[in-house]
Order: structure tokens, then sequence, then C-alpha cells
């Protein structure tokens, strides 16, 4: 059986984020996904979750799988912003029952279909309420989300990290940045940490950008900032998708040479379900 999440690792180490199909018949795929990167030997592999927990079902399936067949640990994110009490735990006990031990606490957006009231009722307002809920219920290694720049809904970041703070306090055992495109500020942002007594392991998020019409969907929503960089990559290759896959690898690459060549240790690569881009980008890098 995988050991756990924060020790025993490899000086330098890799997870990688995949989420479920939408649909019953693409989980072959997602099969042959996870097949493909338990050959990288990642550190963990996390699994989203439906807004609201509309896949739950699913981010179970494809973390007992990760876990229990090809052996590797498996962090299932869990949202609590349309999450009853009993609703929570009934997920967790799922978890259990399939030898998952590692969960990624997450706010999560609200979802479009929740009314006002709905949401005015929430059981937990914040992630850190749910991992304090979690930890006096059951027993759990819990990952905490932070962000580099903020959460863009954060008056500042110094609010933003004394949100972070409380989900230490919770019980919050190791953070996972939301996806960043400028090393410096990551810097920055891990010198904030120590400032305020955060003392929690940070893996470094990367999301290659392979397509121009990522920064409108996924990285708009993010709220990280586009540095010139990266602006220029896309302006130069935007309308030619196999250039601009590459190039957005290329960047990918060079990020994370600088972060490791800064000490980095763990990196967590967004896949978007693409383990041949992880490979790429890994082989390259070392």
């Amino acid at each position: 059986m995988a050991g756990h999440i924060t020790g025993n690792k490899k000086k330098n180490g890799y997870s990688f984020e995949v989420f479920p199909p939408k649909k019953e018949e693409e989980f072959p795929r997602a099969y042959e996904v996870l097949n493909a990167l338990k050959s990288l030997e990642p550190d963990f592999i996390s699994v989203t979750y439906g807004a609201g927990g509309s896949r739950s079902k699913s981010t179970v399936e494809l973390a007992s799988y990760i876990q229990n067949t090809l052996h590797i640990n498996a962090l299932a994110h869990l949202t609590c912003v349309g999450c009853r009490n009993d609703a929570l735990l009934a997920v967790c006990k799922q978890l259990k029952e399939n030898h998952i031990n590692h969960i990624l606490a997450l706010r999560g957006d609200r979802p479009k279909d929740m009314t006002d009231a709905q949401f005015a009722a929430r059981d937990f307002e914040y992630a850190s309420e749910m991992i304090r809920y979690i930890k006096e219920h059951m027993d759990f290694t819990i990952a905490a989300a932070c962000y580099p720049e903020g959460h863009f809904e954060s008056p500042s970041l110094e609010a933003d990290l004394d949100h972070l703070k409380e989900k230490q306090k919770a019980g919050a055992s190791f953070l996972i940045t939301q996806m960043f495109f400028d090393n410096a500020l990551f810097y920055h942002f891990l010198e904030k940490l120590t400032k305020k007594g955060i003392e929690l392991p940070v893996h470094a998020g990367i999301m290659p950008i392979t397509s121009a019409k990522q920064l409108g969907t996924t990285v708009s929503l993010s709220g990280a900032s586009i540095p010139p960089a990266l602006s220029q990559l896309i302006a130069t290759y935007g309308d030619n998708p196999q250039d601009m896959y590459q190039a957005g690898v290329d960047y990918a690459i060079r990020q994370i040479a600088d972060l490791r060549k800064n000490g980095i240790a763990d990196i967590h690569i967004y896949t978007m379900n693409k383990p041949e881009l992880a490979a790429e980008i890994i082989k390259n890098v070392n």
C-alpha cells in the first residue's frame, strides 16, 4: 500500500491533478490516463470534485483505483460550499472504506443552481471550518489550497494569509498552490508565509498553458496574473495550435527548472488529463 504523502518522499517529487469524466462512457479513458501517470512515479495523484459534490461518486471511484489498484497515494478533493455536515461525513466514510486517507479541503465555488436560501444555510463558510469539522470526527491527513497572489475574492494578500493560518490551526498538514506563472511572486509568497508563522510544506502548482483558449477559461477564473513573457508567447503562437502547445510546454519546463534550482522540492502539475504532457515536462526538467 502507498505510504504517507508528507513523509519518506524522494528529494524532488512530482504529483498530478486529474478530473473525473462527466459521462460514464468516458471512464475507460480516465483509467488509461491514470495508468500512464503511474509510470511517472508520482508522490500522489489528486482527483477533483464536481461543484457542490455533483461528481463525488466519480471522485471516490477514481481515487480508489489510484490507491488500491495502482498503489499510489490518492488525494481526494472535497468542497464544502454546497455540502451539509451529514453529506460531508458520508463521503468521508466512503473514502475510508476505500482506504483513502488524504483529502484536499476546498471551499469551492457556489454551484450555479444553488438558491440564495441554500447558500445562506450552508454549514461551512470557509475551508478552515470544514478541516476542523473533519478532524473532529475522522482521521484524515488534510491538504489545503493556498494562493500566491491571494484569493481573488480576498481584500488583500494579508487577509488571505490570515485565512491560511486558520487552515493551519484547524489541522491542515500541507499546502498546494493555485496555479501561478511568475516564480518571483511565488518566492515572495513563501517569505510571507514564514513571517506569518505558517510552517506547512508547500507544493507548487504548475498549469501548462498549451492553448490560447485556456486563458479565457481556467486561468481567468483563477485570478492568476499573466507575466509579459507568457503574454508574448501567446501573442506569437496563439493562432498555431501545434506551436502554441510546444511553447506552453517549454514555458512550464523553464518554470519548474527555476523552482528546482531554488530548492522547491514538491511540484504539483495540473495535467488536464493529458499524461503525455506531464511526461514531456518531467523528462525535460530532469
